[in-house]
């Protein structure tokens, strides 16, 4: 039976009464060692109840709709509606990490690339913190958040590289990242094929199991522990992923591919779509590279419009079960768009 003290002082004070004078002094002075120099292994507990939301709301024309309040909203969780405690309006800041590939798929129109970032920051509120990772064979972060738009523009401008495609190693780093920017509003915006150079890999080796009649339907995207990995983590801090998908990972624009080529595309591009759905964010397809601006511009207007909404779940079993997230705008003719649930982790 564990002993009914409530630390190790106590524990320390009980023994030391029953111990000759030098004994114990050594004792109590070990002891106290321990206490003070082993607070850094006490675990630290997290409030894993509690969730955030980034919203977005818009009128039956797709007009964003900016001056809602807390009591405009209600939220559902398995169907239960929550307690909101805390709304913050679209104008409070985030922390944005921006993900650029630069692997070797996109030697060819690097600069567009470029110019298509460098239009997304300026899209941006003045206030917003901004990170800069780009991922090749390695994932490098350029530049920590910061709001100086002159470093964020020099990463952009220097990035670099060239070989395989490190995806969710990338999204990895920047949720680390994110982690440490506290309770600010989050969302990464990730320019990519899609095609991670790992998880390709591993849909090659389990297709060779498979005959080719029944290829198409062999990857079951949703499974991949990778993935599950990254939305989880996305859950756990509420970010906001908003995938820009290159037209080199478009199956269909393969050059005479096999069955087994297209459902690895298929699969990436699926996953991508998952990303966004699960946290709230769009999956923009870039057709043509001339598409690229305007579209980084329409996710840094969008970000602009969201709000950020905190409840604690009257659920609080960690059972890894889903929870479905329903988000209501009192006014019937107001759309309201946020990520799909969780699991509760």
């Amino acid at each position: 039976m564990q002993p009914p003290f409530a630390n190790r002082r106590q524990i320390a004070n009980i023994l030391c009464m029953a111990i000759p004078t030098p004994i114990r002094l050594l004792l109590f002075l070990a002891l106290c060692s321990a206490f003070v120099f082993g607070q850094d292994d006490d675990p630290i507990r997290v409030d894993s109840s509690l969730v955030r939301l980034n919203v977005g709301v818009v009128d039956t024309k797709g007009r964003p709709i900016t001056n809602l309040n807390r009591s405009n909203f209600e939220v559902f969780e398995d169907g239960i509606k929550q307690e909101i405690s805390r709304l913050e309006p679209s104008t409070t800041p985030f922390s944005v990490v921006i993900i650029l590939d630069m692997s070797g798929s996109t030697l060819g129109f690097r600069q567009v690339i470029k110019q298509s970032a460098f239009r997304f920051i300026d899209a941006l509120s003045p206030d917003d913190r901004v990170a800069v990772i780009e991922f090749y064979d390695k994932v490098n972060l350029r530049n920590d958040f910061t709001t100086d738009r002159g470093t964020i523009a020099n990463s952009i401008n220097v990035a670099n590289g060239r070989g395989k495609t490190q995806l969710y190693k990338a999204l990895d780093l920047a949720l680390e990242k994110l982690s440490k920017e506290k309770s600010r509003r989050k969302a990464i915006i990730v320019l990519t094929d899609g095609v991670d150079s790992e998880l390709r890999d591993k849909d090659r080796t389990l297709l060779e199991r498979f005959s080719d009649e029944q290829v198409p339907t062999a990857i079951k995207p949703e499974t991949s522990e990778t993935l599950n990995r990254v939305l989880n983590r996305s859950d756990a801090q509420g970010v906001t992923i908003y995938p820009l998908a290159l037209p080199t990972g478009d199956p269909a624009r393969l050059a005479d591919p096999t069955p087994r080529q297209i459902a690895m595309f298929k699969a990436a591009r699926s996953r991508l779509q998952i990303v966004a759905d699960r946290t709230g964010g769009t999956l923009s397809t870039i057709n043509r590279l001339e598409e690229m601006g305007r579209l980084y511009a329409q996710v840094a207007a969008d970000l602009r419009t969201l709000y950020t909404i905190e409840y604690q779940s009257t659920n609080d079993k960690r059972d890894g079960k889903w929870r479905a997230i329903k988000i209501d705008v009192k006014n019937p003719e107001l759309i309201s768009r946020t990520r799909q649930g969780y699991f509760a982790r």
